[in-house]
């Protein structure tokens, strides 16, 4: 066979069910051998929007996902959705052409050096230089991405390397002496975490993406409710714990809940759960959680002891650890505890429709989840819109949010929709985007339209770069420099503000759907949001509904950069709601 053909044999051997991937001239002859094969194949409408593709399609089920593209610009345009999945620990195997292994190192037409590029954002890497080492190659990549903590694993291949002969021979198993997770925790540190749960008056658990992609949603549950323990979570650790439950804090961090913020801020024991304390969770890390003991279970030994100092460090996968805890852990009730926290999450208001002119996106996504019944698939990509969907939307399952946290990608979220709907088919599946956000991958319309796939679309249409334009409110004056998305005619570059003699020239994103085959509508007023979501949610297409938000509407609580948890920035309105 040829490499090609080996190459796709390998991938089918694997069972591999979908490729999201770019033509072009370093892979055609890959392409040719797909042209027979059962594969599913998705061809995005930039690489980079591939790439988010089987990013969604990998979070949203567990599987591998897999792309493809050709060499030079088009390796280099999986970069940052590569450094995406990096920083999340998404299992991906991404595909790269290569200039003929002779011209290496030659600057020949569309040669770039993909391996050395994606170094830093990739868990491994290969260039292959023989014919007869595809198989094995394209086998360890899928067990490295897929084992231990997840990753992107990219591979790359001369076109000469294609075209040669050799014998297929898939291997079964892989030898990787010095690769070797540590899946089951040492049992006396588990035995020391009991008994540190065991004496502590005011425990939380903080649970992160780490405990999504173990499976361990059912453990973490009887762990809580066992010892009546309270939970929060970090972004990509959203649906590891039903935010219905009375134990669930939400979301912590920056934008987390009030109850969330000031119960870690007050905890005397944090249970730190395949999560990494990074900074958007932690703030100042001198104030954070200055009373507590920290049992961290993660299974890459590198994240423990990294951020904040760790009395129980236990390296191994979450969900078995807890499996093993879990009976050593005495049943308890904590009425005081609970209370206090009762106390704090009256704290927080959200803004009040009924006081507002134009629509807020708290409605917007609560009329969503009740639409849906929180049964919806969210993506979302990255901004206000996102700290709205991680807000607002009550999560209670595992892979039913999904967003770029650690890199914090722009134009993640729509593309991302596409691979989770091809994942998952019979689920619906919302895009939850802002205008800013949208324009990044907005040619992934073209995506959804010729594959048939029936993702809904919700932007919040605010005409800012609103996350950026929120601090400049805040901390700046005002001074709305480069965050304004309104077509600049006539406009100063800087702008002053909503509504202070500003042209309304906005793209017309109804029409640019249109234009790709995708219908959709404007909604502005707020008795029709109930009815435009319900014809989104019926509608066996794609659908646009381009929601006209309040412009100034921010995302509370905020916690500064490098500020304390403690120290939230709430709405200045919030007296008169509560109140109200």
């Amino acid at each position: 066979m040829s490499g090609a053909e080996i190459f796709v044999k390998s991938l089918e051997a694997e069972g591999v069910e979908v490729i999201f991937g770019y033509i072009g001239a370093k892979v055609i002859t890959i392409y040719d051998k797909l042209y027979d094969s059962k594969i599913r194949h998705i061809m995005p409408h930039h690489e980079q929007g591939g790439v988010h593709a089987a990013d969604g399609y990998a979070r949203s089920s567990g599987k591998t996902g897999v792309c493809i593209a050709t060499s030079g610009p088009g390796a280099a345009n999986m970069v940052t959705a590569l450094a995406t999945a990096h920083m999340d620990s998404v299992p991906l195997v991404a595909f790269t052409g290569q200039v003929p292994n002779t011209m290496i190192g030659t600057d020949g037409f569309q040669e770039a050096d993909i391996k050395g590029i994606t170094m830093p954002i990739t868990k491994n890497n290969y260039i292959v230089n023989d014919v007869k080492d595809i198989s094995r190659i394209i086998k360890e990549a899928f067990h490295i991405a897929s084992t231990g903590r997840p990753g992107p694993v990219l591979v790359d291949i001369p076109s000469n390397i294609l075209a040669d002969q050799a014998e297929f021979n898939y291997p079964t198993t892989v030898d990787l002496p010095g690769y070797n997770p540590t899946y089951k925790g040492n049992k006396l540190q588990i035995k020391r975490a009991a008994e540190l749960i065991n004496n502590a008056a005011k425990p939380i658990i903080y649970a992160g993406g780490g405990a999504i992609i173990s499976g361990a949603d059912k453990e973490v549950a009887e762990l809580a409710k066992k010892a009546e323990i309270p939970v929060t979570t970090t972004l990509n650790g959203i649906g590891i714990f039903d935010e219905n439950d009375s134990l669930s804090l939400g979301m912590l961090g920056m934008h987390g809940s009030t109850e969330a913020n000031l119960a870690i801020t007050n905890t005397d024991l944090i249970i730190a759960l395949g999560a990494r304390f990074d900074d958007r969770v932690t703030g100042k890390i001198d104030s954070f959680a200055k009373n507590a003991a920290v049992i961290h279970v993660d299974i890459d030994p590198a994240e423990i002891g990294k951020i904040i100092k760790t009395q129980v460090p236990i390296t191994g996968d979450v969900k078995s650890v807890v499996e093993e805890l879990i009976p050593k852990v005495k049943k308890a009730k904590r009425p005081g505890w609970l209370k206090e926290i009762d106390d704090w999450r009256k704290i927080d208001k959200k803004a009040d429709p009924a006081l507002n002119d134009k629509l807020l996106p708290s409605e917007i996504i609560e009329t969503l989840y009740e639409l849906t019944d929180g049964k919806a698939i969210i993506t979302a990509g990255v901004g206000q819109h996102q700290m709205w969907a991680a807000q607002y939307y009550k999560y209670s399952r595992p892979r039913s949010f999904i967003s770029s946290g650690g890199l914090g990608t722009m134009g993640f979220g729509f593309p991302a929709a596409i691979g989770a709907k091809i994942a998952n088919p019979d689920q619906d599946v919302f895009a939850l985007v802002g205008d800013g956000s949208f324009q990044m991958n907005i040619q992934e319309l073209a995506t959804a339209a010729k594959n048939k796939v029936p993702v809904k679309i919700i932007l919040f249409n605010n005409q800012y770069l609103g996350m950026v334009r929120q601090w400049q409110e805040l901390f700046f004056d005002k001074r709305y420099s480069a965050t304004c998305l309104r077509r600049q005619i006539d406009c100063p570059p800087q702008c002053s503000g909503p509504n202070q003699n500003c042209p309304e020239m906005i793209p017309d994103f109804i029409q640019v759907a249109k234009g790709y085959g995708i219908q959709g509508q404007t909604i502005t007023n707020r008795e029709d949001i109930e009815s435009a979501l319900k014809a989104a949610i019926e509608s066996k297409e794609s659908y646009l509904l381009n929601f006209m938000i309040e412009e100034e509407e921010n995302v509370f609580p905020m916690v500064s950069a490098g500020g304390s948890l403690k120290d939230m920035i709430l709405r200045k309105e919030q007296e008169k709601y509560a109140n109200k």
